[in-house]
């Protein structure tokens, strides 16, 4: 996907699958790249399951709006309830998409509607569908990693950033700016380091699931006639 000066991107999940923290992730890799961005999550109660939309806006120029993308150029569809249950704050789905944009959805059933692919079609949208949980478990062993694959996968198509700019953002998210060991006991220092193993150990699952869906990506081209693109995890 070629790379414009501006995306303007709304996720859409349920609560629990990490959509907040990647667009905090996301974010943080334009920044490592020298790009800019601005973020905004939007959530009712906290809790599993329940609807949570969030917009992210990057550029290669400062960001002065601020607020709910109406207009998007990409959307991210993280389970499928979101488009056959409405479990969305913006319903339907692709209300105010623009011509020719991306769609990503986790999903390697036909969760969109005659009706659906009829809107996506004259609007010549292109939409990948991957399941993204089930790549997860595979590779990191926890679906809480649905939200890397899905963001790998993001990344991998439009080129917005590389997998250095990523794992930069992916290890101050998980890990802070630094190490900083304990001056007490041995028996501290200890417990310290193997949490701090055990976060190194998250942080290169992550990134193993992110250089995947990079692959993945790679071998898409979103640029054809098709409208729906299913990639077998």
């Amino acid at each position: 996907m070629a790379e414009k000066k501006r995306y303007n991107m709304r996720i859409s999940g349920l609560g629990g699958q990490g959509v907040v923290t990647t667009a905090h992730i996301l974010g943080s890799c334009l920044d490592n790249a020298g790009k800019y961005a601005s973020l905004v999550p939007f959530f009712g109660s906290e809790k599993r399951m329940a609807p949570v939309e969030a917009y992210v806006r990057a550029s290669t120029h400062p960001i002065y709006e601020v607020g709910e993308v109406i207009y998007p150029d990409i959307i991210m569809i993280y389970h499928g309830q979101v488009v056959t249950h409405g479990k969305s704050y913006t319903m339907p789905f692709y209300t105010g998409l623009k011509p020719n944009a991306l769609i990503i959805i986790n999903t390697d059933k036909d969760v969109l509607s005659e009706e659906d692919c009829k809107v996506l079609s004259d609007l010549k949208a292109t939409v990948v569908q991957f399941d993204a949980t089930e790549l997860a478990l595979k590779i990191a062993g926890t679906e809480l990693a649905t939200n890397m694959a899905m963001m790998g996968m993001l990344l991998g198509l439009t080129e917005l950033v590389t997998t250095e700019h990523i794992e930069k953002a992916v290890r101050e998210r998980f890990l802070g700016n630094s190490f900083v060991a304990s001056g007490g006991t041995a028996a501290l220092d200890s417990a310290i380091e193997k949490k701090f193993k055990k976060k190194e150990q998250l942080l290169a699952a992550n990134m193993e699931v992110i250089n995947k869906t990079f692959e993945m990506a790679d071998s898409v081209d979103i640029t054809g006639d098709e409208l729906i693109v299913r990639l077998k995890v």
